[in-house]
């Protein structure tokens, strides 16, 4: 592997395995940037000119997600930066040992991965079908609606790739300098058997919700889980546990086996005979603490008494774990990969650290201390130090027989890298340092009011007893440092450990939720279909006391494109929500709220549920709206679902309701295999009322049932077959507290324009009734005697004039 600084030198010339002459001459370029956990990544295929985009996704340290993309798109050059994360150069090194497939890695300065840079790139790519004139807003605009401008790792990566294109000239070789590389098409990317869905979908779904952490304590994290499913789901005892779940709601995934293999555990411990074993072993699962880290302090002679009482814990726990479950069924795939990858090197790691440390005394002299027994030579030198005050005491009794009669007392103190001393208390006539000194002794130094001298005895313990403590610590070192290299050499069963562990914390966590919360199991099919029966907002029935289920049918050949329409707060958006969520849950290998569930292979779930204006591209809430519509009509296939509500209403009604309805007929005028499931809602009635869309069994018209009890509207929150066929927006503008002489002036103006008849204003008042309320006023003021002291004129303006002018003006 070739990792060098790209100066526009040759291309690479690595072919990987096609035969066909157009592929051998085709190029992938991939571009990597790994970043506080998160990677983005985008690659250029010279076949067809196109770019393929994947939005920031977290990584383990590992980067296991990187060595799967690499396996499925065999870039023959990849971009990164300099400055990179340990695992990245780990991971980059490790790749070109591979002698079967090494590709040319380029590395450019840290600066040319700057966001802004790669913004001004992008506006400047060469992009052959827009048309030469238009302006750079608008290609801003168009581009937002192609790439993901909320993943700015992806948007820096884009940047440098994008430079790497034009300094090798890719595909233009021979053409004129002036042209630029050409891209035709920008594609989101994604792994195989991983269902697609954007930031936007997460959000708005409220899958994810991060709130301002309330504690002082915490506000260098800054952010904690709010009310979502991740959060109400995340039950998980361990750290990677919580990590590993949230990876999975990342990437939701179609492949049956890996789904079945969750499903399979969470029904055994949905079974209440089966919770003891449960709580036993989330127990265990609590002790089990950060593996890599405390791997990564031994690799560098870093560990503190308390990383080996955490080692300790996790492995004691895991020997736990796993003898708990090899009395469960071996038949589920998880126990027995945990029952044989939880090996004996687990047991012996365990017996190591517990005959080598002793915690208690490392605890108490808050540094590391091996046991009896575990090196005679230590245990002498121990014992040696431990006998050593009485012995000091004889040797201070006999240095002080030889001192002056005016010294009362001395000892022998032992300190550690300075030896044995005889120490003797400061007398008064020991004023200057001359004074110090003591025939037959050599001053050291002076201390709390305290001599210290060295004498013949004391540099006789030095040489027969040598610097005891430092020995002891130096051969205890040596000790440690075995038993470090002895654990570090079983470090695959570690890492099996944590990624076994949190796997089944995982699973028991959906397993607790799916039994608190009363989820069903559901069932997972190889066909294009999404059968839902009683399903319900796996959010909103915790916090409302009373939820009314409904059920969803999307077949092969019919009711693929459904319709609801309804008054507002009639539940259309949470209909929608609620079909998203539970096929999200199906896909990550969850339970599901809802009484029977069939759920297709769903390749993405596509939103447009939520406007919101972008600052940072400078689009509206209709153009934000627009592009995801745009993604959608352009991305979605026949096994995607898709949940549109309220498209159009950012804009003039007309314009609105055509683009709604030629979004649609796009759909209705495909071959049925490539229709998605598509659930709209929408206070567009005409849609379906004037029959503007074409005849279609694929077509299927919704409506939330409401009942009108004379001026009041209650809403029944139930689903049925059928086209809405009034807003009630009076009725649901009393509900809203609005006043009732506004409400009834707005129906009597939509009767108007609805039946075409000319609509009075009220809030002017006729000619003649204005000059005679005029009159009055002047035939009041002229009556007045201004002369008369007692005429209050401020008074007359106050009561006659100001009313007046308030009747003609609002009357």
């Amino acid at each position: 592997m070739a990792v060098m600084e790209d100066l526009g030198g040759g291309r690479g010339s690595l072919i990987f395995g096609s035969t066909d002459e157009e592929e051998d001459s085709s190029e992938i370029l991939m571009s990597v940037l790994a970043q506080n956990g998160q990677v983005g990544l985008c690659f250029y295929d010279s076949k067809d000119s196109s770019v393929h985009y994947m939005v920031d996704t977290p990584y383990n340290h590992e980067l296991h997600l990187l060595v799967r993309i690499i396996q499925e798109i065999s870039p023959q050059v990849i971009v990164t930066s300099a400055k990179q994360e340990r695992c990245m150069t780990r991971f980059l090194l490790q790749l070109g040992s591979n002698p079967d497939y090494k590709p040319e890695v380029v590395t450019y300065p840290y600066v040319d991965f700057g966001l802004e840079l790669s913004k001004q790139r992008l506006l400047s790519v060469h992009l052959p079908f827009l048309p030469a004139s238009i302006s750079e807003i608008e290609k801003l605009a168009y581009l937002s609606s192609c790439i993901s401008f909320d993943s700015p790792l992806m948007l820096r990566a884009l940047g440098a790739l994008l430079k790497c294109l034009d300094r090798r000239r890719v595909g233009v070789e021979l053409e004129d300098s002036s042209i630029g590389v050409p891209i035709l098409q920008f594609h989101a990317y994604t792994l195989k058997d991983v269902v697609y869905i954007d930031k936007e979908a997460y959000s708005v779904l409220q899958i994810f919700k991060s709130e301002l952490h309330p504690s002082v304590y915490k506000l260098h994290s800054g952010e904690k889980e709010g009310f979502s499913l991740y959060g109400i789901l995340n039950c998980c005892r361990c750290k990677y546990g919580s990590k590993l779940l949230r990876q999975w709601f990342l990437r939701p995934t179609v492949d049956l086996a890996v789904l079945h293999r969750r499903q399979e555990v969470i029904r055994f411990f949905a079974q209440p005979r089966n919770s003891d074993s449960m709580s036993t072993l989330q127990s265990s699962l609590r002790n089990i603490r950060n593996i890599p880290t405390l791997l990564r302090r031994m690799s560098l002679s870093h560990t503190k008494v308390t990383d080996w009482q955490n080692l300790y814990k996790t492995v004691f726990s895991a020997v736990c774990i796993r003898d708990t479950v090899r009395h469960l069924p071996q038949s589920i795939h998880l126990f027995r990969d945990i029952s044989e990858g939880f090996s004996d090197d687990l047991h012996h790691i365990a017996s190591l650290i517990n005959r080598v440390v002793d915690f208690e005394t490392s605890a108490a002299e808050k540094c590391l201390s091996i046991k009896p027994n575990v090196d005679p030579a230590i245990d002498e030198k121990k014992r040696q130090m431990a006998g050593l005050s009485d012995f000091l005491t004889d040797v201070a009794r006999r240095e002080l027989e030889h001192l002056d009669t005016s010294i009362p007392s001395c000892c022998v103190i032992y300190l550690p890298l300075i030896g044995f001393l005889l120490s003797i208390p400061r007398l008064p006539s020991m004023v200057e340092k001359e004074d110090f000194e003591l025939e037959g002794l050599d001053f050291m130094f002076l201390s709390e009011d305290r001599l210290h001298y060295r004498s013949q005895r004391t540099k006789e313990l030095d040489n027969l007893l040598g610097d005891l403590h430092c020995d002891i610590k130096d051969m205890e070192t040596a000790i440690m440092t075995q038993l470090q290299n002895a654990i570090l050499e079983r470090s695959a069963a570690l890492y099996k450990v944590m990624n076994l562990a949190a796997e089944l914390d995982c699973l028991m966590a959906l397993s607790k939720a799916s039994q608190e919360y009363g989820y069903t199991s559901p069932k997972l099919v190889n066909q294009r279909k999404i059968s839902i029966t009683q399903g319900r907002h796996p959010l909103l029935e915790l916090c409302s006391p009373m939820f009314v289920a409904n059920s969803f049918e999307s077949w092969e050949l019919q009711g693929r494109v459904k319709i609801i329409t309804g008054p507002n707060s009639s539940g259309k958006s949470i209909y929608l929500k609620q079909v998203g969520l539970i096929v999200f849950m199906a896909l990550i290998g969850s339970d599901v709220p809802a009484k029977e569930a069939e759920i297709g292979l769903v390749d993405g779930i596509f939103t447009c549920l939520q406007g919101r204006e972008s600052v940072s591209v400078g689009l509206s809430t209709f153009m934000v709206d627009l592009n995801q519509t745009s993604k959608t009509l352009n991305s979605s296939t026949g096994n995607s679902l898709v949940l549109i509500d309220e498209f159009g209403k950012g804009t003039n009604t007309v314009d609105g309701l055509s683009l709604l309805a030629a979004s649609i007929s796009h759909w209705l005028r495909k071959a049925p295999a490539d229709v998605p499931h598509v659930l709209l809602a929408t206070n567009f009635h005409s849609l379906l009322q004037l029959g503007i869309l074409p005849t279609s069994s694929l077509l299927c018209p919704l409506t939330l049932e409401t009942a009108v009890d004379g001026e009041d509207l209650v809403f029944l929150y139930q689903l049925k077959e059928g086209i809405c066929q009034s807003s009630y927006a009076a009725n649901v503008a009393r509900l809203a507290g609005l006043p009732a002489n506004l409400v009834r002036r707005g129906v009597e103006v939509s009767e108007l324009y609805r039946t075409g008849r000319p609509i009075q204003r009220v809030d002017h008042v006729s000619s003649d009734e204005q000059a005679n309320r005029c009159r009055t006023v002047v035939e009041k003021f002229l009556s007045l005697d201004l002369e008369d002291d007692n005429v209050d004129v401020q008074s007359f303006m106050k009561e006659e004039v100001l009313p007046s002018a308030g009747q003609l003006l609002y009357n």
